[in-house]
């Protein structure tokens, strides 16, 4: 249907999403198709009209399919940035380029839309610049250094908007953002020695390791997770819980480490009392997670019965049961133990995060996870574990957080240990929330945050660094024996 009202030209402004007056109409000189103009290569002045939504139509062939995401995606880069790109449409307002985003203009509730009019070419011409522009930009390609570079400075900025505008979805910058797990030692994994120095911190202690936060308390408790998370919910849960196990006997290198037991769930709890404490952490970690939150529960073999009984009290469904697959067993006579068992739970019944689906995204991911063990790399792997007994590569929890989680979203862990959870928010531009209930690993994890990023632990207290805060509690300590 031919125009029949003015169109009106305006400045570009942001979207209007809800109605809006009526706008006195202007006129406005719209250029008419003249056969041999002298226009010269870049074609007529082009002024951009603002038109009502309702008046333009669809194309009677729309040659692209248009997926109802990725109309959702176009409207949500609408209403961040402005309707930015004007329609192109013809003197009967049928649209010929920018289908989708009338389409999203539709989803968002605009009243008009920026459009230029190129009825100054013919028909032949419109229908073939109609597939020119939608077919010429597909034949470029990205250079994919500079894209990890942009993309990575994107990552580490301070955004107030979701950097999967950029169209690209939080598993493909993950991708290409991030280096590729390490196929040897991985220096996120090198974790200072628990017994170097005494311990600082102190039960109670809350510290900012930048994007993260790290207390000294007890799971259990929900004073703890009010003091770590405010108001703040967890997108993800990473739990590593003491395995009701002695150390001594089960843990590390075949008696060439030793180690202190946890102080609790080290083997002194009846199957009863580990059930009733696995139980109680749960429900305290739903409480502080987002509804649809999936969270990942290790444990060892020996003590599944607990582990299933707490997740079905606590949680809405188990969603799966991974092996990590290490590269070669650890202790043990009747069969050497060459995996662990990480149970994956929803909780709450809101739609959870899926960044790798059936490998649409790029991530391949299966519920066996191959990772080298702690024992696995010499040494210097080995001098991980004297520092914790039961220390995960980075590159596991990682991955991990990858799967169901979005950039900038808090990943809880109720039992840091040595900090790997920490570690492996700070690679996937992720927030660690994390607890500790014996000071010296709190001490631990955070000497490992300084060393590899460079950066100083902040106490919240006292706004002191861990290592003044070291000091100032030595010369208190010093003043009070005297």
């Amino acid at each position: 249907m031919p125009l029949t009202e003015t169109p009106v030209i305006r400045p570009r402004v942001r979207p209007v999403l809800q109605p809006v007056a009526a706008v006195p109409a202007v006129a406005v000189p719209v250029p008419t198709a003249i056969a041999g103009s002298n226009w010269g290569l870049g074609g007529p002045p082009l002024q951009i009209v603002y038109r009502r939504v309702d008046a333009l139509t669809l194309p009677a062939r729309q040659l692209r399919r248009h997926k109802p995401k990725q109309i959702t995606q176009v409207a949500a880069s609408i209403a961040e940035f402005g309707f930015i790109d004007p329609l192109l449409v013809d003197a009967t307002a049928v649209v010929v380029a920018g289908v989708c985003r009338l389409l999203a203009a539709r989803e968002v509730g605009m009243i008009e839309v920026p459009t230029i009019c190129i009825d100054y070419l013919s028909e032949a011409q419109r229908r073939a610049y109609a597939i020119a522009a939608n077919r010429l930009a597909e034949l470029s390609g990205w250079d994919d250094e500079l894209l990890r570079l942009e993309l990575g400075d994107l990552a580490v900025l301070d955004l107030d908007f979701s950097i999967e505008l950029t169209g690209f979805a939080t598993a493909e910058i993950d991708a290409i953002v991030l280096a590729p797990a390490a196929t040897d030692a991985d220096p996120d994994d090198v974790v200072p020695d628990a017994a170097a120095v005494p311990s600082t911190t102190r039960l109670g202690d809350c510290f900012i390791l930048a994007d993260h936060r790290l207390i000294c308390g007890d799971a259990r408790d929900a004073a703890t997770y009010a003091a770590l998370m405010g108001a703040e919910k967890a997108r993800m849960v990473f739990s590593d819980a003491p395995y009701n196990v002695k150390i001594q006997g089960h843990v590390c290198g075949l008696g060439a480490i030793k180690h202190d037991e946890f102080a609790m769930a080290s083997g002194e709890m009846s199957q009863t009392e580990f059930t009733t404490f696995l139980t109680a952490v749960f429900f305290r970690l739903a409480a502080a997670s987002v509804d649809g939150s999936i969270h990942y529960q290790c444990m060892d073999f020996r003590h599944m019965g607990e582990m299933l009984a707490a997740g079905t009290a606590a949680y809405s469904e188990l969603k799966n049961l991974c092996v990590w697959k290490k590269s070669s067993g650890g202790m043990g006579t009747f069969y050497r133990s060459q995996h662990e068992l990480v149970f994956v739970y929803k909780s709450g019944r809101a739609p959870h995060t899926n960044n790798f689906g059936l490998g649409e995204t790029g991530r391949y991911r299966t519920n066996v996870w191959s990772y080298a063990g702690a024992n696995s790399f010499g040494k210097g792997r080995m001098a991980d574990l004297a520092a914790h007994p039961t220390v995960k590569p980075t590159a596991l929890v990682a991955d991990a957080i990858r799967d169901v989680s979005r950039r900038g979203e808090i990943i809880l862990d109720p039992f840091c240990g040595s900090g790997t959870t920490i570690m492996a928010a700070e690679r996937t531009g992720r927030r660690a929330r994390c607890i500790e209930l014996e000071p010296k690993y709190v001490d631990v994890a955070i000497r490992r945050w300084e060393q590899i990023t460079g950066k100083k632990a902040m106490h919240v207290e006292s706004g002191l660094t861990l290592a003044a805060l070291a000091e100032a509690r030595s010369t208190d300590n010093a003043a009070v024996a005297s």
